[in-house]
């Protein structure tokens, strides 16, 4: 299983953030039922005045959860991610995108 964490820099202002939200909304349900998909869940930075948290404004993050590679591109191919990307292009700065694997089988 893979574990994907893509992190998505938006454009700054409530706005970017609200229509990035809103297409995630809108195709999450969609992405759950795909075949190899084990988990899609959007993150935010929990609002803490701690001094150890590292914050990043103006950012969301994607955590997935892929049977496969080849699971994960036939999922970026779909309709609705190609959908998803003409929605968001307006918004989104850019994307880092991390594809791990559990670093220890115990």
């Amino acid at each position: 299983m893979l574990t994907i964490i893509a992190e998505i820099q938006i454009r700054s202002g409530a706005k970017h953030y609200e229509n990035v939200c809103q297409a995630f909304k809108k195709i999450m349900p969609i992405v759950l039922l795909e075949k190899g998909c084990y988990g899609y869940e959007l993150l935010t930075d929990y609002l803490t005045e701690v001094d150890f948290q590292t914050k990043v404004p103006d950012s969301i993050t994607l955590l997935e959860h892929w049977e496969s590679m080849q699971h994960l591109n036939a999922h970026l191919k779909t309709a609705h991610m190609q959908a998803y990307q003409e929605q968001v292009k307006g918004d989104v700065i850019g994307v880092k995108i991390r594809i791990m694997q559990k670093g220890l089988h115990i």
